[in-house]
Formats: C-alpha cells, sequence, structure tokens
C-alpha cells in the first residue's frame, strides 16, 4: 500500500503532496526523507527504509518522485508505477517540467487521482487516466 506521495523539486521544496491512509505527515518527517533522497549517490539503490516506511523514490531531471510504502508492497513494482506517472505527466504536458506541475497543480492531482486511490494502484494504462481529463479541457475550452 503506497502510504504518501511526494513530488520534489532539487532545493527539497515539495510542490505535490499526496497522503494515503492515517499517516502522520510533519514537516519534520517530510525534510528528513527529502533529505535521504538528495544525500543518496547514483550508486545507491532507490529504496531504503525510514522509521515506520519503506521509500521508493526516482529522480527526473529538477524533480524527485517519492514514496512511502508499507512492508509488503513490491519496491521494484513501485518504481516502475513512478515512471509510469512520469510517463503520464510526460503525455498530458508534452514534458514533465516543475513549473508545469506549479502552475497544473489542479491536473496533476486529477491524474493521481485516476491512478491512485485509498493507497492502491487502480490505473496504468495512460489513454484510460487521462481520457476524463482530455473531456473537462475540453468543457472549459483549454
Amino acid at each position: 500500500m503506497i502510504k504518501f506521495l511526494l513530488i520534489v523539486n532539487r532545493r527539497g521544496q515539495p510542490r505535490v503532496k499526496k497522503y494515503y491512509e492515517n499517516f502522520k505527515q510533519s514537516a519534520v518527517y517530510e525534510a528528513e526523507v527529502i533529505k535521504k533522497c538528495f544525500l543518496r549517490g547514483p550508486s545507491e539503490c532507490n529504496f531504503f527504509d525510514h522509521q515506520s516506511a519503506r521509500i521508493v523514490y526516482r529522480k527526473y531531471g529538477n524533480i524527485c518522485f517519492i514514496t512511502g510504502i508499507s512492508e509488503d508492497e513490491n519496491e521494484l513494482g513501485i518504481w516502475e508505477f513512478i515512471h509510469n506517472i512520469v510517463e503520464t505527466l510526460t503525455e498530458y504536458f508534452k514534458e514533465v517540467r516543475e513549473i508545469d506541475i506549479m502552475l497544473n497543480i489542479d491536473r496533476v492531482t486529477m491524474i493521481l487521482d485516476e491512478m491512485i486511490a485509498n493507497g492502491r494502484i487502480i490505473e496504468s494504462t495512460q489513454s484510460r487516466i487521462l481520457a476524463p481529463i482530455y473531456v473537462m479541457d475540453q468543457a472549459v475550452g483549454k
């Protein structure tokens, strides 16, 4: 089960925070996790244990996607799921940049909500994820 998902810029500032289940969300905990992710070198594994969660992260340019998962979740599956999130955001925005995430936080949140519900992955097919978003874009004339 996914406990939380953070999208963070290179300076360690969270741009998107999604918490699933009753997970203790504190700025100190987030800062510790973000710091650990950025201090790890490229030769180190992209998942590690931190307090009550297993952390899986993936860096893409200036953006880092960080998830906290339960012990029974598959780390490699979540690692690939992060890539699927990035591919879906790339399909929608044509390029995933921090500015796109900041200016379209509502769209990013809707995409994540189409993919994850209550900490469980419910959809991974890009066309099914983006279809309701495109319909809403047409309705508002975007």
